[in-house]
């Protein structure tokens, strides 16, 4: 099966991007076909600062391969290395109706922060179906935030099989309900947008700093407090089994435990859990040219799997001529 989704080189990654995002598609290398793509021209709907983007991109490379995607048995490469996925996008355009887009969510709520409205944040999810299309993708893991996003690939998809014959496969959700749903220390969903996050790669010192301002409530160190609404013990769970979340949940009923112990514990366990990704990621970037490398590598796996798509589909339209 394959199994496609990427990620945007917009910012350091955090631990909300491991555990909700890259530890579970990481593991889908083991049994399935895996896509995996740092989708710069995405990126350009809301990210202006050219340097930014070229810096960034190679730290988020760096940042999968060091957490276990492997070259070998996945396809990973970034985005405008396969050209092809702007012609599809172009292609898919006059196939997909502008009352489509304007129903898509995310374009409103970028609008709601203050982006600026321009026809890359309008016509995303048209790019995004090419970026799934063309690659044939069977599944696309996404949070239920995103489905409705998947949901216009696949009218995208059928629309264009109905009216030119069967050319794209039809892509189907997966949905995780276990997948971690991470805070950050504010206590809203941890994002880079909220500057709320706990980097992965980041200095030591400042993790540090910023874990012990995670947000708590103002219950006296002596008494019970409730473990399922505290945000310390949703992030200290990440890095815990099962048994040792019952303990501390006991723990935290039992009273006498102050939130700032735990914070600590937390610190630890986060250094710990990411001490080995830290060495393999120095020694990656200690190697030069590596990384370009393996995504030109990657790029040209990528260009192979698109190339029958775009012959279907340039066939399919008529641009054979």
């Amino acid at each position: 099966m394959r199994v496609l989704s990427g990620i945007q080189p917009s910012g350091t990654l955090h631990i909300g991007n491991y555990f909700a995002m890259m530890r579970p598609m990481i593991q889908h290398q083991r049994d399935h076909t895996l896509f995996c793509f740092i989708v710069n021209y995405h990126a350009l709907t809301t990210v202006s600062d050219a340097e930014a983007l070229r810096r960034d991109t190679v730290e988020v490379a760096l940042d999968f391969l060091a957490l276990g995607l492997d070259p070998d048995k996945a396809v990973f490469w970034v985005q405008s290395d396969v050209p092809e996925v702007c012609e599809l996008t172009w292609i898919l355009n006059n196939q997909t109706s502008v009352g489509l887009l304007e129903r898509a969510h995310s374009y409103k709520d970028k609008l709601a922060k203050g982006f600026k409205p321009h026809n890359g944040l309008f016509s995303y999810p048209v790019l995004m179906a090419a970026d799934i299309l063309i690659m044939q993708a069977n599944a696309v893991p996404v949070g239920k935030d995103q489905k409705q996003h998947l949901e216009i690939t696949r009218d995208i998809a059928m629309r264009f099989n109905h009216h030119y014959g069967e050319t794209f496969t039809i892509p189907e959700p997966w949905i995780d309900d276990h997948t971690a749903i991470v805070p950050g220390i504010d206590g809203q969903k941890m994002s880079k947008s909220y500057g709320n996050t706990l980097d992965i790669f980041g200095d030591e010192k400042v993790i540090r700093k910023k874990v012990m301002k995670i947000v708590t409530d103002p219950t006296p160190l002596e008494d019970p407090k409730d473990p399922d609404k505290c945000n310390v013990f949703a992030l200290i769970s990440l890095f815990m089994d099962e048994t040792e979340k019952s303990q501390l949940a006991e723990r935290y009923r039992a009273g006498g435990l102050g939130y700032g112990e735990v914070k600590k514990e937390l610190f630890a366990r986060m250094w710990e859990f990411f001490a080995p990704y830290r060495q393999r990621r120095a020694e990656l970037a200690a190697e030069k040219g590596l990384v370009h490398e393996i995504l030109a590598k990657g790029a040209a796996k990528a260009r192979d799997y698109a190339a029958p798509t775009m012959e279907k589909v340039r066939r399919a339209v008529g641009l054979n001529y």
